[in-house]
């Protein structure tokens, strides 16, 4: 039984999908205006988990991931390079889907854009001014009325009370009350803008998220997801306008993932302590980066340093170290190890204790390697197959362990590791101590064995 825990009741729930076997889920996608940060991967890896693991559990899962494409920063970095905003949102949405497609990111089936979504918009904006829960301010922008909204504050569990008390009151403001905030801003000299009843202006940050996600996957859907920033306002502004506009709950079940943090610091551009995918990956292999990701649960927090992205490297060379030389062979059925898989994994995807139960299968799998080769393949055949619910272990076992520098040379390690046997043929220990030593000045590790030397790259 599939529990999941919902932010908005901060607790576990039983998840039944409003149409049986059938999932619907958004997640707030990235402001294209830079490159990704390791931060904003942590996120997208976390539900990339989640709808693998929904699938593969045999669930129609509808999975929609938007990207916002007109914002300040992308505005402000427009102006700074003196480009169209188009150019900067066409380059770095390209970047994304490089790094993201590098990481393993499955890809959503449907990717909506801000621009691409202003009618949709405009209608919502219109209900909402129609039913008083939206108003045109003095100014020309357009705001909603969140006193009239009498849950304001459920999901992020805080009194609307307090948090007018600690709102920043800004000079000649407009709004009629702080905690308001923007639908439809009026576009100012020069900025990009589209044709509206108030005036020419662009959308606010807020309502597109609910125009696409009720557009492509109805009014009432099943999970909503995102950072645990995304919480306040973000979030609890979609639920405002989208159940005022729409007359219906929003969401069923809502889900956050934990902050990545530098220095016990949350990772963000804003701070400037910040990694790029692509800076990561120019150093690490993509596989090692997933693996660092979704380890801890998603709802917790996730530090990041290079000494944990070398026990990552170091935790996938066991598991591929399990897998070498094995032969083919099915997976069993009805294992216990899949079974114990299943269990945490149904446990608000609990990949800590999932990851555990493929450590014991790694383990179980050298422990029979010597007495019963078969019966240690086809558990191989099960740690690759529960591997690949997590978008891990897929890749040639030699291949991953070979692999440490981009410049190593494969040919000369075979060479080298081919006159290491003929000087041990001929009883030559000291000249095969020689190339053995040689091989480990360039990190090249052997391993004797069953009538064969294999090697591998050591990561530490």
């Amino acid at each position: 039984m599939l529990t999941i825990y919902n932010s908005l009741t901060q607790k576990k729930e039983t998840f039944t999908p409003l149409e049986k076997n059938k999932v619907k889920i958004y997640v707030c996608g990235p402001t294209v205006y830079d490159f990704a940060h390791i931060g904003n991967a942590r996120t997208y890896a976390a539900f990339d988990v989640v709808i693998r693991y929904l699938r593969w559990r045999g669930f129609d899962v509808t999975y929609v991931r938007n990207i916002t494409d007109i914002d300040d920063k992308i505005i402000k970095r427009a102006n700074e390079n003196k480009e169209d905003f188009t150019a900067v949102v066409n380059r770095f949405t390209q970047a994304i889907h490089e790094d993201f497609s590098a990481l393993g990111l499955l890809e959503p089936n449907h990717e909506p854009t801000a621009t691409g979504y202003i009618p949709n918009m405009l209608r919502m904006i219109e209900k909402l001014i129609a039913s008083d829960h939206a108003y045109v301010a003095s100014n020309g922008d357009v705001y909603y009325n969140v006193r009239h909204c009498k849950h304001y504050g459920e999901l992020s569990h805080r009194d609307i009370e307090q948090l007018e008390s600690g709102a920043r009151v800004e000079i000649n403001d407009v709004k009629r009350d702080p905690l308001d905030f923007v639908l439809w801003k009026l576009a100012k000299p020069g900025e990009p803008h589209w044709s509206s009843p108030w005036g020419e202006g662009r959308p606010g940050w807020h309502i597109e998220c609910s125009a696409m996600s009720t557009d492509l996957l109805g009014d009432h859907f099943d999970i909503h997801g995102g950072g645990k920033d995304l919480i306040f306002p973000h979030h609890e502004n979609e639920i405002a306008q989208s159940e005022a506009a729409t007359g219906k709950k929003f969401v069923n079940t809502w889900m956050h993932a934990g902050y990545l943090q530098m220095d016990k610091e949350k990772m963000s551009k804003s701070l400037g302590n910040f990694l790029t995918i692509r800076d990561l990956l120019a150093k690490h292999k993509p596989e090692v980066l997933r693996f660092f990701l979704i380890t801890k649960h998603y709802r917790s927090p996730l530090q990041y340093s290079e000494e944990i992205i070398q026990q990552s490297e170091n935790a996938l060379t066991r598991f591929y170290t399990a897998l070498r030389d094995l032969p083919k062979a099915d997976a069993p059925n009805d294992s216990e190890f899949e079974k114990k898989f299943i269990e945490a994994m149904d446990d608000d995807f609990n990949a800590p204790i999932a990851f555990a139960v493929l450590f014991d299968l790694a383990h179980e799998i050298q422990r029979l390697r010597e007495k019963d080769i078969q019966a240690a393949a086809k558990l191989g055949a099960l740690l690759k197959k529960l591997g690949g619910v997590l978008a891990i272990l897929q890749d040639d076992p030699e291949k991953f362990l070979q692999s440490g520098t981009l410049d190593i040379d494969a040919k000369k390690i075979e060479a080298l590791i081919q006159a290491r046997n003929d000087a041990r043929a001929r009883k030559d220990w000291a000249e095969a101590d020689k190339i053995r030593k040689s091989l480990a000045e360039m990190s090249v590790v052997l391993e004797d064995g069953s009538g064969k030397t294999t090697w591998k790259v050591d990561k530490s």
